[in-house]
């Protein structure tokens, strides 16, 4: 076997333009495919962190049921067991307890309902950088007694900064809850509907507000890397008591998933043209090479050598071909992709202003994630082996006599 290989290598190498020729189809195929792959997983990865950073977090902990039954009193207390299990995960980047409801904001005459929520100023900033959203005023402190009003809640309400926000709602169990609030600043949030509607309050307030004192509606958990989702939301399952519910961002957001995985199959259907384009190329490099040999492997049949050891050396030349191909596409490939994921490519015209409004930079994305790479360089040396059934069979018909007159 290891003397096929080294005359398999030898005959790659008598023609040094001809082999770089195949070599360069193959190298080609898996650049194309592999940028091809980084941009598309790019644009998962930035939709996944834009729904994740608005609102959602990569994890949620609430109380058992509340999710299906988003209500005041369906909250929960907060516990030393916990923490515990938040603080003991080390691919937790930061987490933040959260108190969420509605009620009634009003101005003199205008009243429009609105999303309320508590959260931990400082925390909630590192999770969903809500002092990057403000407009005007300042941010909320430890034990503010005032409010953030979105920018287009506080347009239909026509309050402004420092004007008093009345909310009326419904407390825990039923209490009533009424309160005059100072605005502290007003936010223009990326997500339209939470622009209309959303009023920001320090826990501890909006705590007092509901007559809940201590509940939370929720612990929202933002990971280092999303690919540990899976194993950090089991380990908290088993950390905590069973009267929580741990969910992902995946089971919170159904739409998001089904609207990626639709994206996916249509993003199949432009590989395998691509791959077949690049299987065509790959394969008319073959023909042409076959076809400038046919009297160099009439003369080697019949000088006698087996038309079976041939077909093996001519599959092993194929595979080195392919191989080399692969090898160098990946070499290639990955410092091109690393410098779009560095320097992502600017977008302009409508689509920039669509991400300009939702508060991120108008750029299209890469990723350089491993499976980009050797999935693509898996699929290419596939077809390059596909494609060395032809040599094989193109010797098995060969005919001494006409390919020694060809």
């Amino acid at each position: 076997m290891y003397t096929n290989f080294k005359i398999a290598w030898r005959n790659l190498w008598r023609n040094r333009r001809r082999t770089s020729i195949a070599i360069s189809s193959i190298l080609f195929g898996v650049l194309f495919s592999a940028i091809m792959s980084s941009m598309q997983e790019g644009s998962y990865t930035n939709m996944v962190d834009i729904a994740v950073k608005f609102y959602s977090g990569s994890i949620q902990i609430h109380k058992k049921g509340y999710w299906e039954n988003q209500k005041i009193n369906n909250t929960f207390e907060s516990s030393p067991e916990i923490i515990a299990a938040l603080e003991n995960e080390k691919n937790i980047s930061f987490y933040t307890p959260r108190l969420e409801s509605y009620a009634l904001a009003s101005s003199e005459e205008i009243t429009k309902g609105a999303l309320v929520l508590g959260i931990d100023p400082e925390k909630e900033d590192k999770v969903t950088n809500v002092k990057a959203k403000m407009k005007t005023g300042n941010y909320l402190k430890q034990d503010d007694d005032g409010v953030l009003i979105a920018e287009g809640l506080a347009d239909y309400l026509k309050l402004k900064l420092n004007d008093t926000l009345v909310m009326i709602g419904q407390g825990y169990h039923g209490v009533s809850a009424a309160g005059k609030y100072p605005i502290r600043g007003i936010i223009k949030h990326p997500n339209p509907e939470f622009n209309r509607l959303l009023i920001l309050m320090e826990i501890s307030n909006c705590q007092n507000f509901y007559s809940a004192e201590n509940l939370l509606a929720s612990y929202v958990v933002m990971l280092d890397d999303y690919r540990n989702m899976t194993e950090i939301q089991n380990n908290l399952k088993a950390a905590i008591n069973d009267n929580h519910e741990v969910m992902t961002w995946e089971e919170m957001q159904p739409v998001l998933v089904q609207q990626i995985e639709s994206d996916r199959g249509t993003a199949v259907v432009f590989k395998i043209i691509l791959y077949l384009v690049i299987g065509f190329g790959i394969l008319g490099t073959i023909m042409m090479m076959m076809s400038e040999r046919k009297r160099e492997l009439g003369v080697i049949v019949a000088v006698g050598m087996q038309k079976l050891k041939l077909m093996r050396i001519l599959f092993i030349e194929t595979m080195l071909i392919g191989l080399v191909g692969v090898i160098a596409g990946i070499i290639v490939s990955f410092p091109i992709t690393y410098y779009l994921y560095l320097n992502p490519i600017p977008l302009t015209g409508q689509t920039a202003e669509v991400m300009i409004n939702y508060g991120f930079e108008p750029v299209m994305k890469f990723a350089i994630d491993p499976k980009v790479f050797y999935n693509q360089a898996l699929a290419v040396f596939a077809i390059t082996i596909v494609i060395s059934i032809y040599p094989i069979y193109n010797i098995s018909k060969l005919r001494v006599i006409e390919a020694l007159r060809g």
